[in-house]
């Protein structure tokens, strides 16, 4: 017997929630907060639900999914367009690499694997920058960047956890 309608649109609204969620958090970075420097420190978000749903959900955060997030925070966020794009590939592939090591673990062990991951992605991203501008930029506002992201990533974490466990069940 085939699925009635609303029982197929509540299928994929649940299916498509976690690049939802990542498009939110997009959204969220690039609000303005009239925090003079703010800008350039701001925590990567998609980063997060990049590492996270590739992670606990890859079935529901398809590689396609990850380019059109890549280029909605290139042009949201006024970055070079492919920037974060290629960042934001490198660490799906290197998180789905090691996603069996991920799965099981403590959240300390996550939160770790996280940080060495962030830290490569902010150390590509500051040299693709560096390249794209031929000049070697100041390390310091991607080093505060890494730093907000580590910071912010057991909140997100939390949340995500919580709504993989209760909407995508």
């Amino acid at each position: 017997m085939k699925p009635a309608f609303w029982q197929r649109l509540d299928l994929w609204a649940r299916n498509i929630s976690p690049v939802g969620l990542s498009v939110v958090l997009i959204l969220l970075s690039v609000i303005p907060t009239h925090v003079p420097g703010y800008g350039s420190i701001v925590p990567q978000l998609a980063l997060m639900g990049v590492f996270h749903w590739t992670v606990f959900r890859p079935d529901l955060f398809p590689i396609w999914a990850v380019f059109v997030i890549g280029i909605l925070q290139d042009a949201l966020g006024g970055a070079p367009m492919g920037l974060n794009t290629i960042v934001y590939l490198t660490v799906f592939g290197v998180v789905l690499g090691q996603r069996r090591f991920f799965l099981g673990k403590t959240f300390w062990v996550e939160w770790l694997g996280f940080n060495i991951i962030a830290a490569g992605a902010a150390l590509q991203a500051w040299l693709l920058l560096s390249a794209y501008h031929v000049h070697v930029l100041a390390p310091g506002p991607v080093f505060f960047q890494y730093l907000m992201t580590m910071g912010v990533y057991p909140l997100l974490a939390w949340v995500m956890g919580r709504w993989q466990r209760s909407v995508l069940r």
